[in-house]
């Protein structure tokens, strides 16, 4: 009986995988899995696998001739999965030792549909905790409680699905939007939020999320950023019947795009004009007066990027408490 199926995704990881996986080996049980979906790649990963093959006891091997992207990837990794519970793990970062034995027996002591942990971000030399934005630990909660209010960060601000162990009997919640290259994580989170009965955070930070890897798409600038819109569509459509969390989606969606607009050199001059208009069409499509009042809680730099784009959204008083800018 196989406990935890650990669903690790990766495309042209040689310079980090051998760390990835020798992090799983150190974690390794002979009731957990270890299922590696080699996402086209064209460098070295294939062989570095191979020379893991017995050194990571439980690990299978998927091999796309060519790059589905990230979801997909996992998707496909869930199709295998055998566990009780599930949890991912990105091919650059890594894992403190014994980290996975406490994050099966987190969900097992709680007893809720899925555990959502904080984590370490590691850039260079440099390691920092990032805290899920849930105050509340070891205690089981409401997921929809994870959703508002709109103007202060919550647990859906916090999509990173390796973040996390989930229950594989949450069948198809936890599919990702096969089509989307980026962005995945959002509908994702909100789905989860939104239909499942239980979650809980407690204080484990084992995971490393290795930051600012060259290729990865949080620094490319090509052509999947656009996903970013198509992300935010499926969850505006998700909301249709539910709209008391409409303000939540929409400062999400104003904090990510302004985040993005700060970024706009690394687009292609073709690939910004584009950006820009999908940004401005984005915009256009949610209620004026919502739109007026959310930009009216954003940093004043971010207001400003975004009012650029839609001028004609009247300007309220400004907001006698501004938040912080969302975590982008």
């Amino acid at each position: 009986m196989i406990t935890l199926s650990v669903i690790v995704p990766i495309r042209d990881g040689e310079a980090y995988l051998a760390d990835a996986l020798t992090s799983l080996a150190r974690n390794a049980r002979r009731d957990f899995e270890f299922i590696v979906v080699d996402d086209g790649s064209a460098d070295g990963t294939g062989a570095i696998i191979e020379d893991f093959r017995g050194e990571l006891p439980g690990m299978s091997v998927l091999r796309n001739p060519s790059p589905v992207g990230l979801a997909d990837a996992r998707n496909l990794g869930l199709s295998l999965a055998s566990g009780r519970y599930l949890t991912f793990m990105d091919g650059d970062d890594w894992l403190a030792p014994g980290y996975l034995g406490d994050l099966v027996a987190a969900i097992e002591a709680l007893g809720c549909d899925f555990l959502r942990v904080d984590h370490v971000q590691a850039e260079g030399r440099k390691r920092v905790i990032h805290r899920a934005p849930q105050a509340r630990r070891g205690v089981v909660l409401d997921p929809r409680d994870g959703i508002m209010p709109a103007d202060i960060k919550t647990m859906v601000d916090y999509p990173y699905a390796w973040a996390g162990i989930y229950r594989r009997e949450l069948g198809d919640l936890l599919q990702f939007p096969g089509h989307l290259h980026t962005a995945e994580d959002r509908p994702w989170i909100w789905r989860l939020h939104r239909h499942t009965r239980s979650f809980s955070v407690v204080s484990l930070h084992g995971l490393f999320y290795r930051r600012l890897v060259p290729g990865s798409l949080t620094q490319v600038g090509d052509e999947r950023q656009l996903h970013f819109f198509d992300a935010f569509d499926l969850i505006f459509k998700d909301l249709a019947d539910e709209p008391q969390y409409l303000p939540k989606a929409v400062r999400m969606m104003c904090a990510l795009l302004a985040h993005h607009l700060e970024l706009l050199d690394r687009f292609t001059p073709e690939l910004r004009a584009r950006f820009v208009e999908r940004g401005t069409d984005a915009l256009r499509r949610l209620p004026t007066d919502l739109l007026a009042r959310t930009l009216s809680h954003l940093t004043g730099e971010r207001e400003d990027a975004l009012r650029a784009l839609v001028p004609e959204v009247p300007r309220l008083p400004p907001s006698r408490y501004r938040p912080a800018p969302e975590d982008a």
